[in-house]
């Protein structure tokens, strides 16, 4: 701990000072804008024939006359554009020297998730895997729900669940970190695994998933990071413009009691040094049937679901090399059952539901605040920025009505709640490393994590969890030899759960079965480091490699509600740290686009949910997860692109005998293929045909009785098609029809299969149809 506080103070004073001689040095200005005048980040420099640097947030570069002979010879450059250079005196120049460049074709795609600024994809060394706003939109024509959205796109995500739930959508076997504009939505303390139906697809420009350990965020994204980032004004925005969305679903096979609905409302706009966007959207999901026109199953369905949504994001800009945003989103998300679920047999007959009410309150997502407010400063000292946000969150996710339970005496109905209060300080510096670019981006992280779950009758079921973390962290980018770009960096995780006395719930009457625990606190601290290489010089191939590790506090509320020993400290764990190793390539030639990955991740002390004794228990035990993905893109004509993804995860645990045994349906999810046609047969006429392929799985054998424990059934493969048309009758409408199961295709989804439960064994949705009327203004 000391050695690692007296490196970032070195590193700080060493920052300081080189940026304090930069301010008084006699320097000129370079800003490179795009063919709309917005400013370009992450925009090569070069200076008589040397790689200086890039451009910053607000395509800005300052470097020293007396670095440089005199006449100069600058050049800008940057992938999808025509480079441009100019031959300026530093004596007589005035600065800013103004660059405008024009495109040459699609634009390499900015990423701001990976490294916490502005920078291409070709300089990362990691997978990462974008939806833009047009994707997004024309996915939603299909389905609103995120969860089967980035099922049925993102490679290494296991597929949707058809539920309200995202139980066992992982990414890469291990858990995902979701956020919003940076605001972390996952519960890892206690996971209700309602993370990735968290907002609106209305409200969302873009949305980036990094794969992998990371440990430049921190607990829970031992998998990756999924962030939601939401819509902001373009520069040419006028002072009012919006988009109706008006939208109509129903099943045309079997459509009674199916009918929804859904209408959305956006506002935005800039007025000189303002912009704002506000939106509004309603949805209600109709009754669900499966290819038979049989009502599904009720278990965390979305049948007879209703869901709000309100958002609001307001900028201004104080100066040229400075801004300030608030934002602002509520969602909510619940089922107003009309029908209950009557059990089937696991592997032979299906849940289905039949007209009637549960008792209880609805379940699902009854509320999800999240605000923001962030400070941008481009030329903090020097060319040093700095970006500081502080938010809040506060989520309940409400699970269903029980008439019996294992885990307590009676009935009742649990729900889990979270606040979380936080700040990021994150700053970047420029700097020369022997003669090349380089920046450190370097910060802290503050978060306040309090999470418990309780019935709703009073009783506690998982006390207040109180987690405090303290986490400083620096990444280092350096750009050798131009196009070898290596990155490397530290975080430092100081957290501390307070836990107070409590009782556990008691399983039998007269209290029967509780314990008194005494409270204390348990602390989590270490470093995690991560490290890469990426060689970007030829766009037919674009290797990296990397290193990264992830810090996890997961679960730990399942493990504290099943305290056997009245002490806190017999239940004491380590948190999990994930140590992932990739390798891969992207690369572009003539038509078509190619990206491919191994990677390989361990830990010393996984978390799997398992089964003991009818009860779903954490287990702790060093885990290895390992698998590929392939990308192929080939933009055939004007008129045809085709494409296809291809994903595969496994991995185990090992017991204390040594004896591997491979991890459950929870974590690991099948094979999964897509592929994909786009045909535009006409300019306004427009059709999309998506394929999904998820594998089969037979890794657990059954009991004497024939009966599977949960989470370890047999999958069996499923294939779905769906598509999509849209229709631009003129600039301000559009229609759009979208068909998810084509084929009204009779199946079970992945997750009624590994879990091999009766009351959870329920039919996939047969065909829905939705109409959607589009105008923007």
């Amino acid at each position: 701990m000391k050695s690692t506080s007296t490196f970032y103070a070195l590193s700080l004073i060493g920052i300081l000072f080189f940026c304090h001689s930069t301010a008084w040095a006699q320097q000129f200005e370079v800003v490179i804008k795009d063919p709309q005048n917005k400013p370009l980040s992450q925009v090569n420099i070069t200076l008589n024939g040397k790689k200086a640097g890039y451009s910053d947030q607000q395509g800005r570069f300052v470097t020293e006359k007396g670095s440089w002979n005199n006449p100069i010879q600058i050049r800008v450059s940057y992938t999808g554009f025509t480079p441009v250079e100019k031959t300026i005196n530093l004596d007589t120049v005035q600065s800013p020297i103004y660059f405008q460049l024009n495109t040459t074709r699609v634009l390499d795609e900015i990423v701001v998730t990976a490294g916490r600024k502005p920078e291409s994809i070709s300089t990362v060394p990691s997978s990462i895997s974008i939806l833009n706003s047009k994707e997004i939109e024309a996915q939603s024509q299909i389905s609103t729900n995120l969860s089967t959205i980035l099922g049925n796109t993102i490679p290494g995500l296991g597929t949707s669940t058809n539920k309200a739930t995202n139980s066992g959508q992982t990414l890469r076997g291990r858990a995902v970190l979701v956020l919003i504009d940076g605001i972390p939505q996952s519960t890892p303390l206690m996971n209700g695994q309602r993370d990735l139906r968290t907002i609106d697809p209305s409200v969302i420009e873009r949305i980036e998933v990094i794969k992998g350990a990371t440990s430049i965020y921190g607990n829970g994204s031992a998998g990756g990071i999924i962030n939601y980032i939401t819509r902001t004004p373009s520069v040419t925005s006028s002072v009012l413009q919006g988009l109706t969305t008006l939208r109509t679903t129903f099943n045309p096979v079997h459509p009674d009691g199916t009918m929804g609905y859904r209408a959305s409302q956006t506002f935005f706009g800039r007025k000189e040094k303002w912009n704002y966007t506000l939106s509004g959207s309603a949805d209600y999901t109709g009754l669900q049937r499966d290819a038979d026109g049989v009502p599904l199953g009720q278990t965390d369905g979305l049948s007879n679901t209703y869901q709000y949504n309100a958002f609001f994001k307001l900028g201004y800009t104080i100066d040229s090399s400075s801004s300030l945003t608030a934002v602002y989103n509520f969602y909510r998300s619940n089922q107003h059952n009309r029908y209950i679920s009557q059990t089937g047999v696991y592997g032979k007959n299906p849940t289905i539901g039949i007209r009637g009410e549960e008792p209880g309150k609805p379940a699902g997502t009854p509320y999800n605040h999240n605000a923001m407010l962030t400070y941008i400063k481009s030329n903090l000292i020097g060319q040093t920025s700095l970006t500081a946000s502080a938010y809040y969150n506060t989520f309940r996710s409400m699970n269903r009505y029980v008439q019996n339970a294992s885990a307590w005496y009676g009935p009742g109905q649990t729900q889990i709640n979270s606040e979380k209060k936080g700040l990021r300080i994150n700053l970047n510096t420029p700097f020369t490393f022997f003669h090349s670019p380089a920046d450190i981006t370097y910060g802290l992280d503050l978060l306040n994590d309090v999470t418990d779950q309780n019935l709703t009758d009073g009783r506690v079921y998982i006390p207040y969890m109180d987690m405090l973390n303290f986490a400083p962290y620096a990444q280092i980018k350096i750009d050798f030899f131009e196009n070898l770009i290596f990155k490397g960096g530290v975080r430092y995780e100081n957290a501390t759960v307070k836990i107070k006395d409590f009782n556990t719930i008691a399983t039998g009457p007269n209290n029967e079965g509780s314990i008194a625990v005494k409270g204390g606190k348990i602390p989590y601290k270490g470093a995690t480091f991560n490290a890469g290489l990426r060689y970007n010089k030829y766009a037919v191939f674009n290797p990296f490699i990397s290193f990264s590790q992830g810090f996890a506090i997961n679960e730990l509320g399942r493990i504290v509600r099943r305290a056997t020993n009245n002490d806190l400290d017999s239940i004491l764990t380590d948190p999990i740290v994930t140590n992932n190793y990739e390798i891969g390539f992207s690369s572009n030639y003539s038509i078509f686009q190619l990206s491919a990955s191994y990677y390989y991740s361990t830990s010393k002390m996984g978390v799997e949910l398992v089964d003991v004794g009818g009860y779903l228990t954490a287990q702790r035990l060093p885990e290895d997860v390992y698998g590929y993905e392939i990308a192929l893109n080939a933009n055939l004509n004007r008129q045809f692109t085709v494409g296809g993804t291809l994903a595969y995860v496994e991995g185990k645990s090992k017991k204390e005998d040594g004896t591997k045994t491979y991890l459950n349906g929870s974590r690991i999810a099948p094979l999964k293929a897509t592929a994909y046609l786009y045909f535009t047969p006409i300019k306004p006429l427009s059709f999309q045909f998506f394929w999904v392929h998820t594998g089969s799985r037979d890794r657990f054998l059954p009991n004497d009785k024939g009966v599977y424990k949960n989470s370890e059934g047999t999958i069996k493969s499923i294939d779905l098609f769906n598509m999509n048309g849209n229709y631009q009758v003129n600039q301000q409408w559009s229609l759009g029809l979208g068909i998810e199961n084509l084929f009204n295709k009779n199946y079970f989804p992945v997750v009624s299969q590994y879990r091999a439960l009766n009351e959870e064994y329920v039919k996939g949705q047969g065909m829905l149809a939705s109409f959607n009327i589009n105008y923007k203004f």
